[in-house]
């Protein structure tokens, strides 16, 4: 790319002189990329990551790993005839964290064989104040709310239990305490319960076994829906006689026919009622029940009276075939000998701790997994510091990019509207987790209160993937080559959270150079439409997706995952600080150099919330969570650096009521000051709210959060144009970022541990 000739070239002959050639008709086209480092040193050099992803965008008829088959090694590779190759470049360098970008090349090329490959889980008792609600204690809620004035109500129903958390200055006090019998924090727990079409929040204290707090609500939200609620809605329409006439007249089973619950949202509406739409899929030889809908019939069912109060069928068009869209795998994972005593981490009650690292997990029904109370053990100083006392994915928001009548109000809010615990899937070995990982089993309340099981939630478990964790090798010592490393051994925590056609897959990864990488995978089924379009050069309108099968369109989309990080970096005292790399011109009084320009950095410190919202992309920067009270024994700060992903912000006007109600997707980094009920970037109640509470409304108050204690945001997003080989079921797609220390150790952490 610099030339044959590189070595004091003059530029004459390079990328940038050959693109200027201007020559046309050229069938075989090599596309570039350049993958940068823009590199603020820090006192620890472990292994940056980075690079970028070749993604098939519609090569196949579908996806290829379904038809997959260990491919014949022994045989050399076959010559394939030319052909045009559509592939999707997603670029996604973790190393500057500013500058990404997402592209689609058309290349005609020489095929060359592609070869795919799939990789393919014990309780807690031990006491923590930040255990989740064991089920024990849950059926005591529902009895001390029998047992009270709030029991008498008819038609009670349960819709949030969870822990009422104690005071952060509560629980780090006990933590610190040596004492054997220490007192521990209160133990409480917050329920909100709806009766007579009211909500009432309520808090019960367990020491005197009654309700000491009771709130009657009176916003726009509602709270999440009960799986009993969407249960009923989707049998609602097979004893509809409008329903089932619509079914007889196209010529379709009714016994063969599975309904779907939808949120509805909000669209300016002065008065709103709890109210679900019903979409209905067609199974026949299918198990693949999005793979086939049946348009143009609209439902809306009101929630509380259970009925159906809105019918349309606007129009008929034809059922996707139930050929080519089976997902289940026909391969079986392979059987692998493993020992499950043999791990290299504790796990006690609800604290794991693995090599340096110490900290808390616990389930929860609407954020599903929890880490507390992360702290990592420093060999040099000889004491475990602070870095993250919780983080939790707080808020997902899916907007579909259909604005017809039967698709406008597809804009979820699945964990404030269903719930990501309560959504939680029973985990696979050796599908979902290697063979040993050690599970954790998690429990949620139903609608009557009762605690309920959910087995296999939480996985945990060490993985060496092949990747480096450091290296070098020196060749300059006279006579000798030195080479040193170490592999890369990281503990991950993982959970799966199926919400309707999607399944995301949460990771959060610790690693021994104090590194926290929080990933994102999204798989699953695509939601699609029926059409009378079986091929592409039939559409002549705006489809607002891709023809993916025959009469299947799937509808372009996002999905916005906004973490919650109350990161505690050495102490309760920080700071958010961008440390951005700005061109500089060489100064007169070096003249003897031949250097023209350079990068510096300019480090800026955000006094107030406003200051501290970022839109990444726009200009490299570093961004940093510093403690201005602690320096290392060189005089810098401590601290931990964010490392985002894909900067991917909402397209949405500001105007459009599904922006309204999540305005905190405009950008991709927030800081606020910490407080306790700020836990849920859309608000707690996100079912049909007005965009009225929220990440987006508390910082209007633009607090100071300079050496205070603060709590960073970060959105994790996708823009997903479907492509063909998203059918029928989604290879999964990554996202995430990583939590990395800044001069938070004197020198590499990795050199000093055994």
């Amino acid at each position: 790319m610099a030339g044959h000739f590189a070595d004091q070239s003059q530029g004459e002959d390079t990328l940038a002189s050959w693109s200027l050639m201007g020559v046309e008709n050229n069938d075989n086209t090599v596309p570039c990329y350049a993958m940068g480092v823009h590199h603020l040193p820090y006192y620890h050099m472990t292994i940056l990551s980075g690079g970028f992803e070749l993604w098939p965008a519609s090569f196949f008829e579908s996806n290829p790993v379904l038809k997959a088959s260990h491919p014949n090694l022994s045989t050399g590779p076959t010559v394939l005839e030319h052909r045009n190759v559509h592939f999707h470049m997603v670029l996604n360098s973790e190393l500057s964290g500013a500058s990404f970008v997402e592209a689609a090349f058309i290349m005609a090329m020489n095929l060359l064989p592609l070869v795919f490959t799939l990789q393919f889980c014990l309780v807690a008792s031990l006491y923590h104040p930040l255990d989740p609600l064991s089920p024990n204690e849950i059926d005591r809620i529902r009895l001390i709310i029998q047992n009270s004035s709030v029991g008498n109500l008819p038609n009670l129903t349960f819709h949030f239990v969870d822990l009422e958390e104690p005071e952060k200055r509560d629980v780090l006090k006990w933590l610190s305490s040596s004492e054997q019998n220490k007192p521990t924090p209160p133990r409480r727990a917050k329920v909100v319960v709806r009766a007579r079409r009211e909500t009432r929040e309520l808090i019960v204290d367990f020491a005197t076994g009654t309700i000491i707090s009771d709130r009657l609500y009176s916003g726009h939200g509602y709270p999440p829906l009960t799986f009993i609620e969407l249960f009923r809605a989707s049998k609602l329409p097979l004893k509809y006689p409008k329903f089932i006439e619509s079914i007889m007249k196209r010529g379709l089973n009714s016994s063969q026919v599975s309904c779907v619950p939808f949120t509805v949202g909000w669209y300016g509406q002065n008065v709103t009622k709890r109210a679900l739409r019903i979409a209905c899929f067609y199974r026949g030889r299918s198990v693949n029940v999005f793979a086939r809908p049946i348009e143009g019939i609209s439902m809306l069912v009101d929630v509380d009276s259970m009925q159906i109060t809105m019918y349309t069928d606007r129009l008929k068009a034809p059922l996707p075939k139930a050929e080519g869209t089976d997902f289940r795998s026909k391969k079986q994972p392979k059987s692998i000998a493993y020992d499950v005593s043999d791990s290299g981490f504790a796990v006690d009650g609800h604290r794991v701790r693995w090599a340096n690292w110490d900290f808390h997990v616990a389930f929860d029904a609407r954020a599903g997994i929890t880490i507390s109370t992360a702290s990592i053990f420093d060999a040099q100083v000889k004491r475990f510091r602070r870095v993250l006392y919780k983080g939790h994915v707080s808020e997902t928001f899916v907007p579909y990019m259909d604005p017809t009548n039967d698709w406008y109000f597809r804009t979820f809010m699945d964990i404030g509207e269903f719930g990501f615990g309560r959504s939680a899937d029973t985990l696979q070995p050796q599908v979902d987790c290697p063979a040993n990982a050690f599970c954790l089993d998690g429990y949620v309340t139903g609608a009557d209160g009762k605690a309920q099981k959910m087995p296999r939630v939480i996985c945990i478990f060490e993985r060496y993937s092949g990747d480096v964790a450091w290296r070098h090798t020196e060749i300059n010592v006279p006579g000798k080559v030195i080479r040193s490393g170490e592999p890369e051994i990281s503990l991950v925590v993982r959970m799966v959270a199926t919400v309707g056609n999607y399944d995301y897959v949460l990771d959060w990864e610790f690693k021994k150079s104090g590194s926290i990488k929080v990933g994102v995978d999204l798989t699953g089924i695509l939601e699609m439409k029926a059409t009378s379009y079986t091929n592409n050069y039939q559409i002549t309108e705006e489809v607002y997706g891709t023809l993916v099968t025959e009469n299947a369109i799937a509808v372009n989309h996002d999905h916005f995952l906004t973490y919650y990080l109350d990161l505690d970096v050495d102490g309760d005292g920080n700071s958010f600080v961008k440390a951005k790399q700005q061109t500089a011109r060489v100064p007169a009084f070096h003249a003897h150099s031949p250097r023209k320009s350079y990068w510096t950095v300019v480090r800026e410190t955000a006094k107030t919330e406003a200051e501290a919202r970022i839109h990444l992309g726009l200009e490299p920067a570093d961004l940093l969570i510093a403690n201005p009270n602690k320096k290392t024994r060189l005089g810098n700060q401590v601290g931990y650096r964010l490392i985002a992903g894909q900067p991917v912000n909402s397209l949405l006007s500001d105007d459009d009521y599904p922006q309204i109600r999540n305005a905190y997707t405009k950008y991709q980094v927030w800081v606020t000051a910490y407080n306790k009920s700020e836990r849920w970037a859309g608000g707690f109640y996100a079912d049909r709210n007005r965009g009225e509470e929220g990440l987006a409304v508390w910082t209007r108050r633009n607090r100071a959060i300079e050496n205070k204690d603060i709590v960073l945001w970060y959105i994790v997003g996708f823009h997903h144009i479907p492509y063909q080989e998203d059918f029928p079921v989604m290879p999964t797609l990554h996202g995430g970022f990583e939590l990395r220390p800044a001069s938070f150790f004197e020198s590499n952490p990795l050199l000093r541990q055994e």
